[in-house]
């Protein structure tokens, strides 16, 4: 009999040239609880894909090293494969069809029938529905994890935490679970709930079922993990014991970067006493999957900050919401102003201007021209571009030289002014998204995730045309980055926004173990 159940030895993983896992290993023993933590993007979802056989892995030419279940190597080419070894996911995201009952979401695809007269004459698919049977099986599931709630009750009729519940319940009612991966399963519980979760994956183990505990919560990982793996960037940054570690070290492992070792050239000290350029307060966005819950924040004229947190705390919601893009709510003031949410073109007329993160959905008009998308916003907010009315026609070579010359400012790499931008490279098409937002003269100006997906050389030249923005022309920038490195290179300040909140406003040159446990929703120490 193996030590362990699962064996994950020296996976590595690359989709092209981009490599995302480089020899993780990752063993967990029976009726272990095992953390797996790691900053976004560094590869913790993609040894979960392995390990489940996701398409978005065998599609992709596989994978690196080797996996071991009981000790004996296994090949887990799909996701039934792995269900088929005892291997189960909690997801964060509710996999639950609303309109059923809780006992038909427990059993869904693995019903119990018995036959009847008609199945007999015409066969077993016109078999019967054995619901006193799936509805005991549901009970034993949710009594297991000391769960209430009636097996009868509609899915929609339930709290978002017990929702959570019947997720559990689902998976331990399959016969043979040995393994089961809870995927940030406390994101959207309160503290109450979480602490009964964190009761239920203890009594799990406790029956020897080995649980993968994927969180940023470190709070929640010293009071229930016996093992604590850390990735960083694709490697294995360390595999800890309990006793051993700490949240600060935790903390510092996940980030594993300190001021220090910032890139390129560094921000000035902001200098206090510049007037306020917008102020946010009690700010509530709706944006499904970055929600704000209330957010205070002041922004300096004249200064970058940088927004920063993990995936689904709310960072992107920030400007989609202040720019009307996403429903929202509370008290904001542009350079003393009352600023009107849900109005997008009141924004961009009171000099807001915004490069999205969503490039090729909102950010840009793929099929038309480089020109026409960079004076596109300064048409239609601002009139420019066109002659005087009534006619009010596009000035065509007027646009033509101010988009030239703009292309060469940013280094535009194209063919001509009027190639479709839908052509041009990631890091061309974003240079693009800046160029169109400076048409606009703005005052103010949000970039969001300004170099995701593009190369380290034109991440570079977004990071360098930014600066020059700031410190020539004296815009004020507020820059929402998944990128830790790139918001301390550039920004004087540094928010970082946690459960829809701000959890710390910090120093660029802040310790990894401050950065850490802010994106961890702990309050960083005082001195």
């Amino acid at each position: 009999m193996s030590e362990y159940i699962l064996e994950m030895n020296n996976i590595s993983k690359s989709y092209g040239d981009n490599q995302v896992l480089k020899d993780v290993s990752l063993k967990v023993k029976p009726g272990e609880i095992h953390a797996l933590l790691g900053e976004n993007g560094a590869g913790k979802s993609t040894l979960m894909n392995i390990l489940f056989g996701m398409p978005v892995i065998t599609g992709t030419g596989g994978f690196k090293g080797e996996l071991k279940i009981d000790g004996k190597l296994v090949n887990i080419a799909t996701p039934h494969q792995a269900i088929d070894l005892g291997i189960g996911m909690v997801h964060q995201e509710f996999m639950l069809i609303p309109g059923f009952t809780v006992t038909e979401n427990i059993k869904l695809n693995r019903e119990i029938s018995h036959p009847n007269l008609a199945s007999r004459l015409l066969g077993s698919d016109l078999e019967s529905l054995d619901t006193l049977q799936m509805g005991k099986d549901a009970r034993t599931a949710l009594d297991k994890i000391g769960i209430s709630i009636s097996e009868n009750e509609l899915i929609k009729s339930l709290p978002v935490g017990y929702m959570q519940f019947v997720e559990i319940a689902r998976e331990i009612d399959k016969s043979g679970v040995k393994l089961l991966v809870f995927d940030e399963p406390t994101a959207v519980l309160t503290e109450s709930e979480a602490d009964i979760l964190i009761q239920v994956m203890q009594t799990l183990a406790n029956e020897g079922i080995g649980i993968i505990f994927i969180t940023h919560r470190l709070g929640e990982v010293m009071k229930s993990a016996q093992t604590i793996t850390v990735l960083r960037d694709g490697r294995l940054a360390a595999s800890v014991r309990n006793e051993d570690t700490s949240i600060g070290k935790l903390a510092s492992l996940m980030v594993g970067r300190d001021g220090a070792e910032n890139a390129g050239e560094q921000a000035r000290q902001f200098k206090s006493g510049a007037p306020l350029a917008l102020s946010v307060r009690d700010l509530y966005v709706d944006m499904p999957g970055e929600n704000l819950r209330g957010l205070d924040l002041d922004v300096y004229e004249g200064e970058i900050l940088g927004i920063g947190g993990l995936a689904g705390q709310g960072k992107i919601g920030f400007p989609n919401g202040i720019m009307g893009i996403c429903p929202a709510s509370g008290k904001v003031e542009f350079f003393g102003e009352p600023l009107q949410l849900n109005c997008p073109r009141g924004s961009l007329e009171k000099g807001i201007a915004m490069v999205s993160e969503d490039r090729r959905g909102v950010g840009l008009l793929l099929d038309e021209s480089i020109e026409d998308n960079i004076v596109f916003s300064a048409m239609q907010i601002n009139g420019d571009y066109l002659t005087p009315p009534p006619f009010q026609l596009k000035q065509t070579r007027k646009i033509r030289q101010a988009a030239q010359q703009v292309m060469k400012e940013l280094d535009i790499r194209a063919t001509s002014s009027v190639q479709p931008v839908g052509t041009l490279s990631g890091g061309n098409q974003q240079k693009v998204c800046i160029a169109r937002a400076l048409a606009l003269n703005p005052r103010f100006l949000f970039v969001s995730e300004p170099t995701r997906g593009i190369d380290i050389g034109a991440k570079q030249l977004v990071i360098q045309t930014l600066r020059k923005l700031n410190r020539e022309l004296n815009i004020t920038i507020v820059m929402v980055s998944s990128e830790l490195l790139e918001l301390k290179s550039i920004c004087d300040r540094i928010a970082i926004i946690t459960e829809g909140k701000l959890a710390a406003m910090l120093d660029p040159q802040a310790s990894s173990e401050e950065f850490g446990l802010a994106m961890s929703g702990i309050a960083v120490p005082e001195e």
